[in-house]
């Protein structure tokens, strides 16, 4: 079963604008998030994909399409799938670690 795409857009008190997407990213909702990202214009965008469980081929073309004006926010499950694509080598990605509450 597929966690539906879920997508927020905000701006924040610096005026940085942010797209957070949460669920699964594929060829069935990129569209959704090729349209979230036209929304913002040509301006800088915080992408975030803390949330994000999977992202196939359809999701990195159109992060890639956006990949000179967007920085994202990634969690370990996605790292390899955009290293192998060659992402980190044309944008800007920051991994979040979990801390264990109970440590």
């Amino acid at each position: 079963m597929t966690t539906p795409l879920t997508l927020a857009a905000s701006t924040r008190p610096d005026g940085t604008q942010v797209v957070a997407a949460a669920g699964e990213i594929d060829m069935s909702n990129a569209g959704a998030l090729e349209e979230a990202l036209a929304r913002t214009g040509d301006s800088m965008v915080l992408v975030d994909l803390s949330e994000v469980e999977y992202l196939d081929s359809a999701g990195l073309t159109v992060l890639f399409t956006h990949a000179s004006r967007i920085r994202l926010v990634a969690n370990p499950v996605l790292e390899p799938v955009l290293t192998i694509a060659g992402f980190a080598d044309v944008a800007a990605i920051q991994e979040i670690t979990y801390v264990d509450p109970s440590s």
